[in-house]
């Protein structure tokens, strides 16, 4: 009797560990590429009317338990542009250099940001954002902007030297975000010395995953495949690059 008990109990751990295995399998669904890019584009959407920019611009969520925010502009109602890669990008009106400076691909910037990054997801038919992580915060943290970051231009150098190091062939896009590249040249940079002085959020660029760093692996492993990334940001001291400093 004993053996026939455990034989049954054994049976039932078996299938039970069948079942989770599963269940597991289809808790992991990978979305194909135009899948990707419909939830990106719709949880962006979504996204921009869940938002608005406070005094300081910086992005805010609605909070549905108060009226005090009733009055708030929703970042949808900004004039923003979306670009043919899907990146989105909003230019905050009365908070920019006039007359500022260029910015083009291969410049030194002062980045000071809030920068979250997101995974477009599906919850009873509604596609969002979900799983927040922040990506950089200089407001939280250091108070001062990101200096050069290789985010936006990786030197040469450095790349030559990873793939010494490490016998392989990377290129730029391993470091990169190729979407804040394309929609920062819309912007002009302040020509502040100080650049730790009271900050004014200047725009919002929302880059999907495609834009980002896609499925690919990167200098951050595998940390950022298939999410897309929400710049909040302000911008400083942008110059020209020395050929010394690449």
């Amino acid at each position: 009797m004993k053996k026939i008990l455990l034989g049954v109990a054994l049976s039932v751990a078996v299938l039970q560990g069948c079942k989770k295995d599963n269940t597991d399998d289809e808790e992991v669904v990978q979305l194909s590429v135009d899948e990707q890019k419909e939830y990106d584009d719709a949880a962006a959407l979504d996204f921009l009317n869940k938002h608005y920019l406070d005094s300081k611009g910086v992005i805010t969520t609605f909070d549905d338990t108060t009226d005090t925010d009733n009055n708030e502009k929703k970042l949808a109602d900004y004039n923003y542009v979306k670009l043919p890669s899907g990146v989105i990008y909003i230019m905050r009106p009365d908070a920019q250099p006039n007359p500022g400076k260029d910015v083009v691909s291969n410049d030194v910037i002062s980045f000071f940001n809030i920068t979250k990054t997101y995974r477009a997801t599906k919850t009873n038919d509604k596609i969002s954002y979900s799983d927040e992580t922040t990506f950089v915060n200089n407001v939280a943290n250091t108070g001062v902007p990101s200096i050069d970051p290789a985010y936006y231009y990786v030197k040469s150098s450095v790349i030559k030297a990873y793939n010494t190091a490490n016998s392989t062939t990377v290129e730029r896009n391993f470091y990169e975000i190729e979407g804040l590249q394309e929609a920062l040249k819309y912007f002009k940079s302040f020509d502040n010395r100080d650049i730790a002085e009271d900050y004014n959020m200047q725009g919002v660029i929302i880059v999907p995953s495609r834009a980002a760093f896609a499925r690919d692996n990167s200098i951050y492993g595998t940390a950022y495949q298939n999410r897309s990334f929400v710049f909040n940001f302000q911008l400083y001291n942008t110059r020209t690059r020395l050929p010394k400093e690449d």
